[in-house]
């Protein structure tokens, strides 16, 4: 059975995000898939140090809801990540999660398919999405993509469901993901993963 995490960054364990990630929850599971949420927004996350010490651990050195979350990620197919909108970014909370996650993890997330969810009062959203989105473009994992950007809007939870627009974007967004996590098993069956070139690192401090 093909797995979703779904991670809502918001520090409202019931708010606008959380009612956005619902939609999709709902549709997964009718699609026959597993799903999990984790909900750190009300966490305390620190940033990444750069210390390198995940690189001798296979895990950060930082024990927190980061190596919780890492064997999710790693078993998982797909990974919804959602947020709030704070001055035209995402939540600090959840950026500094995703930093230690996707950089501390030492497994391919390769061809896991990935989603950004934004939920704002009105604006801000289509920036905060290219942030999230970066982290899924980077790491080799197709972004799934819906009838509309991936936001909804309110300032409210019961505001985000008078925006009907909105979670037909949520619901058809899950409906995308989930044909896409069964198209890339199905290839994988037949073919396996592409094979990624791993050997240019550019430099410019010996002129190459």
């Amino acid at each position: 059975m093909s797995k979703i995490l779904l991670i809502n960054g918001s520090p409202h364990a019931n708010g606008c995000t959380a009612a956005a990630l619902a939609q999709m929850a709902q549709v997964f599971e009718a699609q026959g898939m597993e799903t999990e949420q984790m909900h750190i927004g009300m966490q305390s996350v620190r940033g990444c140090i750069a210390c390198g010490g995940c690189r001798e651990r296979g895990k950060c050195v930082f024990d927190d809801c980061v190596n919780e979350a890492a064997p999710k990620l790693e078993a998982a197919d797909g990974l919804v990540v959602g947020s709030p909108v704070y001055y035209g970014s995402p939540n600090g909370t959840l950026l500094s999660f995703l930093d230690r996650l996707f950089y501390s993890t030492p497994f391919s997330k390769q061809m896991k398919v990935g989603a950004a969810v934004v939920s704002c009062r009105r604006g801000g959203n289509t920036a905060t999405f290219d942030v999230l989105n970066k982290y899924f473009t980077i790491s080799g994992m197709p972004v799934a993509s819906s009838t509309y950007w991936n936001q909804v809007h309110g300032f409210t939870a019961a505001d985000v469901q008078k925006d009907a627009e909105g979670l037909q974007t949520m619901r058809n967004l899950a409906l995308n993901m989930a044909f896409l996590i069964r198209a890339i098993a199905a290839e994988k069956e037949k073919h396996g993963y592409p094979q990624m070139e791993r050997d240019a690192f550019t430099s410019f401090a010996d002129g190459k």
